[in-house]
């Protein structure tokens, strides 16, 4: 499997797998003198684990960080910064061998291109590789300290309302089923000239770091595919002689180069694919049968998706103030 490293001069490597005895990370392309050690990275971490509430997985994992590079009393070095979690709470047995594969979860997608899987909870292709892109994210925001990144759930279920969320995921819940959820990010403190034209852009980078997140199905920028629903005189986001822009249709990106305003960015998740309602599928050898996933899984992935966004907008535009530095000075 390649490509498990993400950036370019700011760059992310994460491995292992969900029920292996660790995950890590390297984090490279950090500058020096930095200021890091485990609490910060661990603050973040907490946001993400599992095991929290009724709505999330309850799989117990502390995910306890250790930082093992990169850091010499409390400060970056400039050498890569290697990190790792240990998992203390798996549960192999809930996924055998001769388990069909899960629709609309990778099985089938990873044996078919690498002739074999790991179905110990989805290997890689697991929810809990993503704490090391948080891990990660925690370093990137020691490069942007100007930056402001905040996330929020803002749909479950299809249902904006969240007077009505716990009682569509308690039903959920209890059919064994999951639930899709949108959660949308905001960067403030973004200048103006980060991103470049073309094939940099810097919302193309954004999508694809996003899009790149278990269980993510939409990216979209700014008013994203209600733009297409406006007139250009409704799109246009009219600017002032101070600076100001009168709205933020655009996400705070145009052409892609970051325009000083919020960076707006929604990401859609599917549900959990690891239900316990009976989904026609076939295994291995092409029977058909039904699956049924008896593991412990998130009714809505995408409540602990707010911290991996977050996580992978930092890792962007950390990565971007570096390049637009070394490029425009």
């Amino acid at each position: 499997m390649s490509i498990n490293s993400f950036g370019h001069l700011f760059r992310l490597t994460t491995w292992g797998e969900s029920h292996g005895p660790a995950i890590g990370c390297v984090v490279d392309g950090c500058p020096p003198g930095l200021e890091l050690d485990d609490t910060w990275v661990q603050r973040f971490l907490d946001l993400r684990r599992p095991g929290t509430s009724k709505n999330v997985s309850p799989r117990q994992e502390p995910d306890r960080v250790q930082i093992l590079s990169g850091v010499y009393e409390g400060r970056t070095t400039g050498t890569p910064i290697a990190m790792t979690i240990e998992n203390v709470d798996a549960r192999s047995a809930d996924y055998p061998i001769d388990a069909p594969y899960r629709p609309g979860h990778a099985d089938f997608a990873y044996d078919a291109k690498y002739g074999l899987r790991d179905p110990r909870g989805g290997g890689r292709a697991s929810a809990r590789e993503t704490a090391m892109r948080v891990a990660g994210g925690a370093v990137a925001r020691l490069v942007i300290p100007e930056v402001e990144i905040a996330s929020a759930v803002v749909e479950i279920g299809g249902d904006a309302d969240e007077s009505r969320w716990e009682a569509i995921l308690d039903e959920a819940r209890a059919a064994g089923d999951s639930l899709g959820a949108i959660v949308e990010c905001i960067a403030t403190g973004v200048p103006s000239g980060w991103g470049a034209p073309v094939y940099a852009k810097l919302d193309a980078k954004l999508a694809g770091a996003c899009m790149g997140i278990n269980a993510a199905k939409g990216v979209e920028i700014g008013d994203g595919f209600g733009a297409a629903r406006l007139k250009g005189s409704e799109n246009a986001d009219a600017m002032r002689s101070d600076g100001r822009f009168e709205s933020n249709h655009a996400g705070g990106i145009s052409g892609g180069i970051s325009t000083g305003q919020a960076i707006v960015v929604r990401v859609a998740f599917k549900p959990t694919s690891s239900i316990r309602v009976p989904v026609p599928s076939i295994d291995a050898s092409g029977r058909e049968m039904d699956a049924v996933t008896k593991g412990r899984h998130d009714p809505c992935v995408g409540i602990r998706g707010g911290p991996v966004v977050e996580a992978m907008v930092a890792l962007v535009l950390a990565d971007q103030k570096l390049l637009h530095r070394g490029q425009c000075g």
